[in-house]
Parts: structure tokens; sequence; C-alpha cells
């Protein structure tokens, strides 16, 4: 390990690259921390810790929320629309069209994913304001129609800051940007978690500490393993002989993940989960059956039972789907026929088809079941004991494990490529 920093540190452009890395993060930070003006964030706080929805996204977004900061909405906007046209690629077809251009067309979908992204930055800000000033705590004050449409432009303007800060991020190949960027909100968080834990220690209770870190350990294991797990489908090229000289006859391997969706199947469950419980929330202080019918929704959606098991249900749910979407075994059975490779002891062809089909579907299982369980870990490790300031977010770890492991492989392969230009 100190030997990898030694060599990092004696090449002068990856040391540059990682610093401006850690730079354009701390500015992230710094801008979460800023508030905006006339917002009551003691008041919101209160609200924020009365409100397990909007505390868990408070979480998420690294306590953009709790202070109402520029950067309130974080990338959450840019992620959906990068979703939405990651899903409208595989349906329209001129977009299908300019996803097999390359880059040039790679670089036509970003500018459309970034178009898209301040419509939805301006439709969640006009929703997180209304939310807001309907609480029974005064939070945002008097609003007039100025105040209300400089404190949307404001955020969404945040949300376009965050996305360049990204992008730039990205241009270094240390990691992807927007990931760091999440990265960097869920790590920030960490200090008031072990705080938390230091005030309300109890020395009655320290085996839950003793189980907590063990099972924190066990997790991030289970994660790394799950993460880079694969099965190894053998290849054999067919031999040709030309001539005097023989061609083909060598033996590979097609890999394929048993997590292959990565997290976003718990991103989508977060955003279908939440839904139904921050749109009651626009209409609970109303009268007659919408607001009767709001707060049910929010009871049924506040029971932790309830709650889990839906979670669970879609993210194991989205794992097909996702998987569905971008695995395509017929066009990688006619890829392989094309170039004159085939499975062993299967027939090229509709065979091949079948045969990556079944193996898929079998390591699909394991693989959502392992996202469904690590979605709903905290509130198992709740349920167990009874701790709400030890709590293991799942999702959290899956995030910032993958993301480390990703920016670990980046940074090794500039070193390796800084030693072949070498020789």
């Amino acid at each position: 390990m100190i030997d990898k920093i030694k060599r990092i540190w004696k090449i002068k452009d990856l040391r540059a690259r990682i610093f401006f890395v850690l730079a354009m993060l701390v500015v992230f930070r710094a801008a979460a921390h800023v508030p905006l003006p006339g917002i009551n964030t003691e008041n919101l706080k209160a609200f924020l810790d009365g409100n397990q929805i909007l505390g868990l996204l408070n979480i998420f977004s690294g306590g953009t929320m709790e202070n109402f900061s520029l950067v309130l909405l974080g990338i959450a906007p840019y992620i959906t629309a990068s979703i939405i046209f990651q899903l409208l690629t595989m349906v329209v077809p001129q977009l299908e069209e300019l996803s097999k251009e390359g880059e040039s067309g790679q670089q036509k979908i970003n500018m459309y994913t970034r178009l898209a992204t301040v419509p939805l930055a301006l439709l969640q800000a006009f929703a997180m304001i209304k939310l807001l000033s309907q609480s029974q705590f005064d939070i945002m004050g008097t609003l007039d129609a100025f105040k209300y449409t400089s404190i949307m432009i404001t955020i969404t303007a945040g949300t376009i800051f965050l996305m360049w800060i990204g992008e730039l991020i990205s241009e270094k190949n240390i990691g992807n940007g927007i990931s760091l960027l999440i990265f960097a909100g869920i790590v920030s968080s960490l200090p008031t978690v072990v705080q938390n834990a230091i005030v309300n220690y109890d020395p009655s209770q320290l085996y839950l500490y003793v189980m907590f870190v063990g099972l924190a350990i066990v997790t991030i294991v289970g994660v790394v393993i799950i993460n880079e797990g694969q099965r190894n489908i053998p290849v054999s090229y067919a031999k040709q002989i030309r001539g005097n000289k023989t061609f083909g006859g060598n033996s590979s391997h097609l890999p394929l993940r048993v997590n292959m969706a990565g997290v976003i199947p718990i991103i989508f469950s977060i955003s279908v989960v939440l839904f139904p419980s921050m749109l009651a929330q626009l209409f609970v202080n109303g009268s007659g059956f919408m607001a009767s019918a709001s707060r049910a929704t929010i009871a049924l959606f506040n029971n932790q039972w309830f709650y889990g098991i839906v979670y669970f249900l879609l993210v194991f749910g989205f794992t097909y789907f996702y998987t569905a979407v971008i695995f395509h075994p017929q066009k990688m059975a006619e890829n392989l026929q094309r170039q004159g490779a085939f499975i062993p002891g299967i027939r090229p062809g509709k065979e091949t088809e079948k045969y990556l089909q079944s193996t898929m579907s079998k390591l699909l299982f394991s693989g959502a079941f392992f996202l469904g369980a690590i979605a709903v870990l905290p509130l198992i490790v709740q349920a167990f004991t009874g701790s709400q300031s030890l709590v293991i977010g799942g999702t959290s770890l899956l995030i910032v494990v993958s993301v480390a492991i990703e920016m670990a492989k980046q940074i090794e392969s500039q070193i390796k490529m800084h030693e072949y230009d070498r020789v």
C-alpha cells in the first residue's frame, strides 16, 4: 500500500489529477454548507428529524437538505435524466442509432441529458419548496412570487454547478465524477454517525458495538465479493486453415457478472418507494378524502415491515428489469457465431442464446437477492438491536465500496500506462 502511494506521488501528472479531484470534492462540501437566505435551518432540522422519508434523503445527500444549501438537490436530477435517457436509448430508434455512433453519438446523448436536467431540477425544487412551506414548522417564512422563483432558480443553478464539477472530475480519469460526488456526500456523514455512537454509548450495550463492527466488516467483504464476482463462460474459436497456415483454435472466456445492474435498481426503487409518501405530504394538510388518504399512505409507508418488504421486492424486480434491458443474449450469440467462436458442448446460434439466458437467470437471482438484502439491511439491524444510532446503511456501503474499487482500478491503470510509456 505504502509502495503504491510512493509510486503515485512520483508520477507528477497523476499526482496533479488526484489533487484536482480532491479540490473539487472540497468545493462541493463547502457549497453543501452554504444555506440559502431566509430559511430557518433549526426548524428545518426539526422537520427532517420527524420525517423518516425526508430524513433518508438528507442522509443520502450528505446533509445538503438539512442545511437547505445551494446544492440542496445534489445531482439527483442529473441522475434521473441519465436513467431516463439510458432507458430511452433502448426503445427509441434515433437514440439507439446515436449510441452506436461511438464517442460523437454519446456526446449528443450527454448534451440531451444535461438539457433534461434543468426542467427536472426546477420541478423537484418546486415540489421541495411546496412541501416545506406546508409543514407545521415555520421554515420558509413568507413566500411571495419573487422569493419562490429565486429559490427555485438558485437550487437549479446549484444542481448545474455540481453537474459541471462532476464532468470536470470525470475528465481526469480518476473515477466517475457523479459517483465520486455521491461518495463524498455519504462519507461526509460518517463523522456525525461516529459522534452519535460515542454520545449515546452505553457500557451495558458493548456487545451491540462489537456486533455492529463485525457486521460492518462482513457486509463490506460481501459487497466486494458480489460486486467483483463473475461467471466465466469458456469460449473456443474454430480453426481455419489457409494454405499452409492455421488460424484460430484459441480459447477465451465470456464474463457474466453476478451484479450486472450495479446500484441502478436501488436508485430506481428509492424513487418509486419514496414517491407515494412525498406526494402524500403535499395533501396531508388538506381536508376531505385526499387528506385522509394522504395520512393513511404516510402511516402505511412509515410501517417498517411494509416499507422493508415493498423496498426489497422493488429492488429484486428492478434488478431483473434493468438486466434485461442491458443484457442481450441473442446479440451475444450472434456475435460469437460471426467471429467463429462457440461454447464447448453448445451448438452455435439459438442453443447458445438459450444457454446464456439460462446461466444469466441463475446468476441474476443471487445478485437480485443480494441487492435487496443490502437495501433493507438498516431495517434488519434496527429490528434485531433496537438501536437507532448503530445502523449500517447497506446502500451507502454498496456505493462507497463500488466507487472506491473503481477509483483504485483507474489509478492502477494510470500507473501501468505511465510505466509502459517509460519503457
